[in-house]
């Protein structure tokens, strides 16, 4: 059977947009390069960024009127492609149009997008989103930077108070950037109203420093060495009022301060919901890397062979090692599933970013907690599987030219980035105790006082796509479960479904239970590690329904057939991976659980003649994969295979 079943099902709605890249971005033009000194790789990322295509690219999710696609689902999934080719470029690309100019779209009116949009979108304005500061990170709530109303000029005066309160890490910053998206507390008539952005030129028509201005470089990375991240602080600036970025919040000339939404904490987690693209976009790139990944590992493991079986001529090709197959059948399994989830999530966030009429609420709340959810599994999956793959090619994954350490490098940060994956995970859990409501925050800890233990609900299952058809599936599982086949869907949704409700349920009886006696820090301090399980256990179940719409949807009968096979190795290896909880639980019996092994090591056997046809359905370009080892190693076997039958045909001497 072909791959092109696989390819469709995998490219899904955004088809065109994968097609495109791949033509548009053909040959090695676009792809990393090993070796490079730091200022070689900003200096050719810097130069590449202009050379993109806009329409599909990553430009697509501007408002067609200023030139863009008004198409933020493909704008997100050329992001995918970009990080297959160079993710110094995928990232550079995303802080100029994702972050930068998303924030202008999302949080500018009118006169922000006709003044600037343009030569956002064109390059010729670049620019920085400046919100993470040394001193505090994921809480953004409680930046320091301070953007205070003066009407008697009609100025804002943007300070940064003390060193902590630096801007750090900001891509664009060191290098190109022209103006930044600032993020600060708006002060006015004497009240705090939260944090704000504005829009801040940082640089002069020559690159030099604006007054007030200070700009570091961060210097050399583990990776990303394309991509300049840099450092700002704001000595009493003075920005004029209209830079305020005030689709949220206004300023009158006089001071006058005004929201469409009367509640600090409520707005600010209104603007932050708004740049949820960015985390998509993160966790989508993560695994687009992790599908590099694999491929090189897959491919090297169908022709690199080691150590011939007893009274056999030819050595054994890796893939054909039950280890192997364990560390990258299982893995591949993952990311299909993973693809299907990231397909699901660009769909609901193209669909929240395009919709008619007012915000829906629940639905914004659900979008952010799926973003964060899929981008924390998505990056520890990457970071995990990355280094399994460059194992995989023992010394040759070590080197450089061989694509594998640069992956790896170039992905370690995205577990801390566009959030840290701990904190989003514990998004996650508030997101499922208070059922979306307004405690519910984008990026705040456990320790606000505005949740408290009794706001918990008891859990109400919300299913993601073909909820009619996971249900009926759920329901026709008979009693026992001994009586049920391993390879039941329906067992298997109902299995993950399981633990996340009895862990959900724990978490919330845990919570009431501190609720009396304790601080409200130390009530979810206490039970943190309950409440992260939680999370994963969410998003184990959000994967494998993803997984079987994915299926249904699949219109190739082969194709369907074998991803149903990989569908059955992800849910019965996940089992299998927290078979602790299960039995503790009772949910599996000894002699069941023995028997889910037996039952993952019979379907990597099946599965191991289709391991190549699985990569190849990723559809990467051989130059994109840019791996010498993948070129050199086939001809070197071929010569050792044409050697040791020279050696067996040469007669022996008495």
């Amino acid at each position: 059977m072909g791959n092109l079943g696989l390819q469709e099902a995998l490219d899904g709605r955004w088809a065109h947009v994968r097609r495109a890249a791949r033509e548009q971005l053909a040959g090695t033009h676009f792809v990393a390069v090993p070796g490079e000194t730091l200022e070689q790789s900003r200096e050719r990322i810097s130069r590449l960024v202009r050379e993109l295509p806009v329409d599909p690219g990553i430009a697509a999710g501007f408002p067609i009127a200023y030139g863009g696609g008004g198409d933020p689902g493909g704008s997100a999934v050329a992001a995918e492609m970009l990080a297959q080719l160079d993710l110094s470029l995928m990232v550079k690309a995303g802080v100029q149009w994702g972050l930068f100019g998303g924030a202008v779209v999302a949080l500018g009116t009118a006169k922000h997008h006709d003044a600037y949009l343009r030569d956002i979108i064109s390059a010729d304005l670049m620019g920085c989103f400046a919100m993470t500061e040394t001193g505090h990170g994921s809480d953004v709530q409680q930046l320091r930077t301070t953007c205070t109303y003066d009407p008697g000029t009609q100025t804002f005066d943007l300070h940064t108070p003390h060193e902590a309160a630096r801007k750090d890490y900001i891509g664009n910053a060191a290098r190109d950037g022209r103006m930044a998206v600032v993020f600060a507390q708006l002060i006015t008539g004497g009240r705090r109203y939260g944090v704000h952005a504005w829009l801040v030129p940082v640089r002069d028509d020559q690159g030099r420093p604006m007054p007030g201005v200070t700009i570091g470089d961060d210097g050399p990375k583990a990776g990303l060495l394309g991509v300049d991240n840099g450092r700002l602080s704001f000595d009493h600036v003075t920005v004029p009022r209209e830079m305020l970025l005030d689709r949220y919040g206004q300023v009158a000339p006089d001071g006058t301060y005004s929201s469409p939404i009367e509640n600090d904490t409520r707005r600010f987690f209104t603007m932050l919901g708004t740049l949820v693209r960015g985390r998509v976009v993160v966790g989508g790139s993560a695994s687009a890397a992790t599908r590099s990944a694999l491929t090189i590992a897959v491919r090297y493991g169908e022709v690199r062979r080691q150590f011939a079986a007893p009274g056999e001529h030819r050595e054994i090709a890796l893939n054909d090692y039950l280890a192997h197959q364990r560390t990258l059948l299982i893995a591949l399994a993952t990311t299909y599933g993973l693809s299907f989830a990231q397909e699901e999530l660009v769909s609901a966030l193209h669909e929240v970013q395009t919709a008619d009429g007012p915000v829906d609420e629940h639905r914004q709340r659900e979008l952010e907690s799926r973003a964060a959810g899929l981008k924390a599994v998505q990056t520890w999956h990457a970071t995990r599987t990355i280094q399994a793959c460059r194992e995989a090619l023992g010394g040759a994954g070590y080197l450089a030219e061989n694509r594998l350490p640069g992956l790896k490098a170039d992905t370690d940060v995205f577990t801390t980035f566009e959030g840290d994956n701990t904190v989003l995970l514990q998004l996650v859990a508030k997101g499922l105790l208070t059922g979306y409501r307004d405690a519910f925050g984008s990026l705040d800890g456990w320790g606000r006082a505005t949740f408290v233990a009794e706001q918990v609900r008891e859990m109400v299952l919300e299913r993601t796509a073909a909820r009619s058809l996971i249900q009926r599936l759920v329901d026709a599982v008979p009693g026992r479960d001994d009586e049920v086949a391993l390879t039941d869907r329906g067992w298997h949704l109902r299995m993950f479904e399981d633990r996340e409700k009895h862990l959900l349920d724990g978490a919330i009886r845990r919570l009431r239970k501190g609720a009396a006696r304790k601080r409200p820090f130390d009530i979810f301090n206490d039970v943190q590690d309950h409440v992260l399980e939680v999370a994963l256990a969410h998003v184990d179940r959000i994967v494998l329904e993803a997984f079987v719409a994915g299926i249904e949807r699949t219109a190739d009968p082969a194709a369907k057939e074998l991803l149903a096979k990989v569908a059955d190795l992800y849910a019965l290896s996940t089992i299998e991976a927290h078979k602790g909880w299960y039995l503790e639980h009772q949910r599996l019996t000894p002699p069941r659980s023995k028997a889910i092994t037996a039952k993952v090591n019979d379907l990597l056997k099946q599965l191991r003649p289709h391991m190549a046809e699985l990569v190849d359905a990723f559809a990467i370009p051989d130059e994109w994969l840019a791996c010498a080892a993948l070129r050199e190693e086939p001809a070197r076997q071929a010569t050792m295979t044409a050697h040791d039958d020279e050696l067996l045909a040469t007669p022996v001497s008495a």
